[in-house]
């Protein structure tokens, strides 16, 4: 007997931003929202705070940070998550610069110091 074939699902590679590749209206800012909001995450775990204890840190209520914690941005700008970042002691740089390429438009994005 020979092995059932299975079924080919098709494959659609990524452009690298998913908020994108999901047809979201300004996906730059989502995917920017989403890396602000993972490098919050990665504080409170590292410095293992409570979600109350990081709402005081914060100055924000805990079901907040319970979003927060769970990807649920909608209520979150970009301004604003920086601003979190800054109460729980951290630096936001932001650089401008002219682009490399002759595309229309310029692009948005979050850079680990690390990286």
């Amino acid at each position: 007997m020979g092995k059932k074939q299975e079924p080919e699902i098709p494959v659609t590679p990524s452009s690298g931003n998913v908020f994108a590749d999901l047809g979201f209206a300004e996906p730059e800012e989502e995917l920017a929202k989403a890396q602000l909001a993972s490098h919050i995450r990665r504080i409170i775990r590292r410095r293992r705070l409570t979600q109350v204890a990081a709402a005081a840190l914060m100055g924000i209520d805990q079901p907040k940070v319970s979003a927060l914690l769970n990807g649920r941005l909608a209520n979150f700008s970009t301004d604003r998550l920086m601003r979190l970042l800054t109460a729980l002691g951290q630096d936001v740089e932001i650089v401008v610069k002219e682009r490399e390429s002759d595309h229309e438009r310029g692009r948005i994005s979050v850079v680990d110091e690390a990286a």
